[in-house]
């Protein structure tokens, strides 16, 4: 059984994941408006990631016994300067949900709630590669923004990614 604690800050995390989803989802429309298609389905696929994680982390609270209360969530923006503005705003967004996970094990672990820090770990593993990721799409954002054929190309790169869904965790 989880501690009333931990689950309300699970349920904080699946409102989060939640909207990052939407948020991403903006940021994909964004790019779909400028005939960005591949760069679009890039934030179509991490919006989709980010409801995944969300199913998981409300299945694990189930499973636990903790209480599932569905937040509500804020409008995400659907504004933004250009290109670069876009990924650097993805990638404080995740760091932003690496701060609020580690808080979350943070506090498993001072409850002594083992099972939750051991559920958790898929999602800190995830969130050094979602980091990772976004700070190499923030350099290479800048690089090509200013170089039509390079933009294209990266445009092209993106168009690639495709969602699986992790059944791992």
């Amino acid at each position: 059984m989880v501690s009333e604690k931990i689950a309300q800050l699970i349920n904080e995390q699946i409102a989060h994941e939640q909207y990052a989803a939407q948020y991403y989802l903006s940021m994909s429309a964004w790019f779909s408006a400028r005939d960005l298609d591949g760069i679009a389905n890039y934030f179509r696929v991490q919006s989709k990631e980010e409801l995944m994680h969300a199913d998981k982390m409300f299945d694990y609270l189930n499973d636990v016994g903790g209480e599932i209360i569905i937040g509500e969530i804020a409008k995400p923006p659907h504004e933004f300067l250009n290109a670069t503005d876009i990924f650097e705003k993805a990638l404080e967004h995740e760091k932003k949900v690496t701060r609020s996970i580690f808080n979350i094990v943070k506090n498993a672990n001072d409850e002594g709630d083992f099972a939750t820090t051991s559920f958790l770990q898929w999602f800190i593993n995830e969130q050094v590669e979602e980091e990772a990721s976004a700070s190499q799409y923030v350099t290479k954002i800048k690089m090509v923004c200013d170089n039509p054929s390079a933009l294209y190309l990266f445009d092209q790169e993106l168009a690639t990614r495709k969602f699986v869904p992790d059944t791992k965790a």
